[in-house]
């Protein structure tokens, strides 16, 4: 027992010596050596109460030799020390003097208890149990450390490295420290405190490691350094942390601030670049362009307008928030710079919508304008191609006299009709213009393109109806061996099965023209008359049609009338030539079948001379 006190003894000498010699010397004193020594004259002790007390004691005996000296300082720092309300117990001036170690201790620790561990407080509790409890609350999430008291808790240095590693996990790796290395992890953490956290090492690896019981007083002492050093790291993070907090205040505002300039400057500048491009945009004319610029402004007003609208509501949130947040913390409110505020940017946008609208009439003004331009445009076509039409149909109904002076007069006309054709083109691209504007209504005309085609294509067949009419009257008019009964008969026939009015007839229309006259054919004779029709006249038209009527129902020729057409022919020579058979008109098939099959002889310009006569009678024999 007795060397257990000594030993506990011996460890606060040296602990409690240690902790006045950091007093000491941080403000300039020199150290002490020994507690019952340096203390015995007074002066140190003096000098201690002071640096604890923070006042001055005033004169005292600097380098005392008497005892009564000696003892004047002690009593001086004693009173001191009780006018600080430290109740000190049986010790007196000459117990310090005489170097009594054990009451001298027991001083040393009352001064501890009040200057150093007194203030300490955790959750309500103070002194010994507040540092305690501070201690088991860092130390809780270290499974290996159990902290219950200042003795045994500490013997292993795990409780200090927790301490430590919880405030300050940058000067050790807890998790891999060797967790039975008692005399290591004590080490470990005395020298991180004293050159890290400033702690001074007031005990020894042995005091914790080696004692079955260390002393509490002195392990007290030293976690107390931990304490009072974590809680003004703890304070000096609290004002870090307030000033932070601050600045990241000030900072998120002036960010704020600077977005909501930002902003505002390009949405201003933004509105103002579009009034100045509707400003400098001017129309063209055309149909297309107008409904392009309307294309385009409609598309404004989905996308861009929408966008700025969408900006102007964030602009006017985030100013919001600022202001909000100054008020919060009791700032000063934040003033936009000129022609940046809320109000600024309600006038600009004001303005946008007052030349927004002014841009849709613009637009729309413009189409209306444009709509009633291409009306009076188609009108005027239509109506002029129209008056032409009516013109020429007057024209060619006014035709009148000899049917070759009509015949002449009506291929005049026709011969106008492509420059007619092309002009409608105008016509249908006016029309055409009109339809991609949308117009349906025109006021200036009642006619419409496909009416004037209509009436176009009347035209074209009225002048080759007048043609095949007057053509086919030449051929009447030629026909004399036809009564005019005759000559109605079968023009009207021929007109009737004329079905696409070509003014000919193709073979079926032939056949059943001829079948309604109650003539009928062969299919075979029917191929051959059609084929030979073609070779003479190209074509079954009106003039073919009749001279085969004629020539099937005139009456049958006698060999007389045929000797009688035949000298008509030679001018009542006995022979012909074929130049009478050609003054004669007739068909060149004709005159090469004669000249084949009539005899004839050379005369003295050996020119053929073809006996009629002799031929007729070998014909009639």
């Amino acid at each position: 027992m007795d060397s257990l006190e000594t030993r506990s003894r011996d460890v606060q000498e040296r602990t409690f010596c240690k902790w006045l010699n950091t007093k000491l010397e941080s403000n300039g004193y020199p150290a002490m050596t020994s507690l019952v020594k340096d203390l015995s004259d007074g002066v140190k002790l003096i000098q201690l109460m002071e640096i604890m007390g923070d006042v001055s004691l005033g004169r005292y005996n600097k380098t005392p030799r008497m005892r009564v000296q000696k003892a004047e300082n002690v009593n001086k720092a004693l009173g001191f020390i009780t006018s600080r309300g430290v109740k000190l117990t049986n010790i007196g001036p000459e117990d310090i003097i005489d170097g009594n170690l054990k009451l001298i201790l027991g001083m040393i620790w009352t001064l501890i208890l009040r200057f150093t561990i007194a203030d300490i407080s955790e959750e309500g509790l103070s002194a010994k149990e507040g540092l305690l409890l501070w201690c088991q609350r860092k130390t809780e999430p270290y499974k290996e450390v159990d902290v219950q008291d200042f003795s045994t808790s500490w013997s292993d240095g795990l409780a200090l490295c927790a301490l430590i590693h919880c405030h300050r996990p940058d000067l050790l790796d807890y998790d891999k420290l060797d967790k039975i290395d008692r005399h290591g992890n004590t080490r470990i953490a005395f020298q991180i405190a004293a050159e890290h956290l400033n702690i001074p090492q007031l005990l020894e690896v042995e005091d914790l490691c080696d004692s079955s019981h260390p002393d509490e007083r002195s392990v007290m002492t030293y976690i107390a350094s931990f304490f009072h050093a974590f809680s003004s790291m703890d304070q000096a993070q609290t004002v870090s942390r307030r000033v932070e907090k601050f600045a990241e205040l000030m900072q998120s505002v002036w960010i704020s601030k600077n977005d909501y300039e930002r902003r505002v400057r390009l949405l201003l500048s933004a509105w103002s670049d579009k009034q100045t491009d509707w400003k400098a945009s001017l129309f063209t004319g055309t149909y297309s362009e107008a409904r392009e610029r309307s294309a385009e402004f409609a598309t404004y007003k989905q996308t861009t307008k929408r966008t700025w609208v969408t900006e102007k509501q964030d602009i006017a949130t985030l100013f919001g928030n600022v202001q909000t947040k100054l008020k919060t913390y009791g700032l000063r409110e934040y003033v936009p710079p000129p022609s940046l505020s809320l109000l600024d940017v309600d006038d600009a946008w004001k303005a946008l919508l007052a030349s927004e609208a002014q841009r849709s009439r613009a637009i729309n003004a413009e189409i209306r304008q444009i709509k009633e331009s291409l009306r009076k445009k188609f009108a005027e076509v239509a109506n002029d191609f129209e008056q032409r039409l009516h013109a020429i149909s007057s024209e060619l109904t006014a035709i009148d006299g000899p049917l070759e002076v009509q015949q002449q007069l009506v291929e005049q006309i026709q011969t106008r009709l492509p420059v007619l054709s092309e002009t409608l083109n105008y016509v249908a691209e006016a029309e055409a213009e009109c339809n991609a504007a949308n117009i349906e209504e025109n006021d200036y005309t009642v006619f419409t393109c496909q009416d004037l085609e209509f009436e176009l294509e009347l035209l074209v067949q009225s002048i080759s109806k007048k043609i095949a009419f007057i053509d086919n009257q030449i051929v009447s008019r030629n026909m004399t061996n036809l009564t005019p009964a005759q000559l109605e008969q079968f023009e009207s026939t021929f007109r009737y099965f004329d079905k696409d009015e070509t003014n000919t007839l193709n073979q079926s229309e032939m056949t059943a023209a001829l079948a309604s006259l109650g003539i009928v054919y062969s299919d075979e004779d029917m191929d051959y008359i059609y084929d030979q029709l073609l070779q003479d006249y190209g074509a079954v038209s009106f003039e073919a049609f009749i001279n085969l009527l004629v020539e099937i129902t005139e009456d049958q020729t006698s060999p007389e009338q045929l000797r009688e057409a035949f000298r008509g022919i030679a001018s009542d020579k006995p022979y012909v030539t074929e130049l009478d058979l050609r003054i004669a008109h007739l068909p060149t098939p004709s005159i090469e079948f004669l000249r084949e099959t009539m005899p004839h002889t050379q005369n003295d310009t050996s020119e053929p001379e073809y006996d009629y006569e002799r031929w007729l009678d070998d014909v009639f024999a």
